[in-house]
């Protein structure tokens, strides 16, 4: 009786042992780990493949979805493609933080100027996108405020089957909104619109007429003025 006694009290000492005992250590807090590179996941693109491009498939179809959504829920040509613009302006907002962070250190900077904005548009801006440059820059010679970016073969519209009736749609709008995001994005407020400017050479040919605010081109004078 007494040995089982011994035994039975064994575990209860321990018990009272090891509720004077302090807590678990505490953990210290993990911090992120950065590569040995140093690039972090908005470096790299979403896509690993090879060539690191979308299937055109894929696109083509979600595009295309995008516009009959759109077209459902308007009353003319101006009106879906107003509503294309305002469906890719948010997403020009969202790509110009993302491409000046992967640009190098001396080109990072935000353009405050026209003609660097527009140069940003015409290349990275561009080759992000559709994985080369637009075809051309120009300035209006008969409004100081209209700049033009023309794309000769615009993919949005490659998969976009268009009927008589509505010839004029050009669902480029899209990509208007999105250069006007940028434009905004920028602090240089600015309209922009997709037209037809097809030639015998370029049937498909979209001229993208970005029309900045005159507040915009006044200060585009002073600054040009002070150098």
């Amino acid at each position: 009786m007494t040995s089982a006694q011994g035994l039975k009290s064994l575990p209860q000492a321990n018990m009272s042992a090891t509720s004077h005992q302090p807590s678990a250590v505490q953990r210290a807090p993990q911090q992120l780990r950065t590569p040995s590179n140093r690039k972090t996941i908005y470096d790299r693109n979403l896509n690993r493949t090879r060539t690191a491009e979308l299937s055109r498939a894929s696109f083509a179809y979600l595009f295309g979805e995008m516009v009959s959504y759109a077209q459902k829920r308007v009353t003319g040509i101006q009106d879906l493609e107003r509503k294309l613009n305002e469906q890719g302006y948010p997403l020009g907002l969202r790509l110009l933080p993302l491409l000046l962070y992967r640009e190098p250190p001396r080109t990072s900077v935000r353009p405050n100027r026209i003609l660097p904005l527009l140069q940003f548009i015409h290349g990275p801006f561009w080759r992000h996108l559709f994985g080369r440059t637009a075809d051309a820059i120009e300035h209006s010679s008969t409004a100081n405020n209209e700049y033009m970016i023309s794309d000769n073969e615009p993919l949005v519209n490659q998969y976009i089957s268009v009927p008589k009736e509505m010839n004029q749609l050009n669902c480029a709008a899209y990509v208007a909104g999105m250069i006007e995001g940028v434009c905004d994005g920028c602090g240089l407020k600015a309209a922009v619109s997709a037209h037809n400017g097809g030639t015998e050479m370029w049937p498909g040919k979209t001229v993208f007429l970005i029309r900045f605010d005159e507040g915009v081109i006044e200060r585009e004078g002073l600054l040009d003025a002070k150098k």
